[in-house]
């Protein structure tokens, strides 16, 4: 059996509690920072939206399909708030794929402003001229019109109550 002074014992003892102590000086609590960095730069974008299931975003709150989002672009546009920037970032939900890009690539083109999205931790400028634009569509899962309904418009003919069953 080797025997080792005490004095040496002390000192590997006190490197050893030394090198911990840096190692973890140098360690980042990863998710803090991430928070923090996401929160410091969703501040320097102008609108920030959410992808959320079926190629639909979380505009301020409330789901809409990729047509009711470029009309609501359309609004701010009419009353001069149309953003200069816009970040895309996956919900809870969803993360962030092809059809959503599709379509933002079509607004971006549309109302010419920026989109940046998350790509993989790293924000990434979309480029729309790259990316394929979508046509912006209403969900895809629409109920059929009732046998009475069919061929009409909205608009061909005034509201009667005594027409109503």
């Amino acid at each position: 059996m080797i025997r080792v002074p005490t004095l040496m014992a002390r000192a590997a003892a006190a490197i050893l509690l030394a090198s911990l102590l840096v190692l973890a000086g140098c360690h980042r609590g990863v998710s803090k920072d991430d928070q923090a960095a996401s929160a410091a730069s969703q501040s320097k974008f102008d609108v920030t939206l959410k992808a959320y299931k079926s190629g639909q975003f979380l505009v301020d709150g409330a789901v809409l399909s990729a047509a009711d989002t470029g009309s609501h672009f359309a609004y701010l546009k009419d009353q001069g708030k149309l953003p200069k920037t816009v970040l895309l970032v996956p919900s809870d939900d969803s993360k962030i794929r092809d059809a959503h890009l599709g379509f933002m690539a079509r607004m971006a083109l549309d109302y010419g402003f920026a989109v940046y999205y998350d790509k993989k931790g790293e924000l990434v400028r979309l480029n729309a001229v790259e990316k394929d634009a979508r046509v912006l569509e209403d969900t895809p899962q629409k109920a059929a019109l009732p046998d009475r309904m069919q061929g009409k418009e909205a608009s061909s003919g005034a509201y009667d109550p005594q027409t109503q069953q």
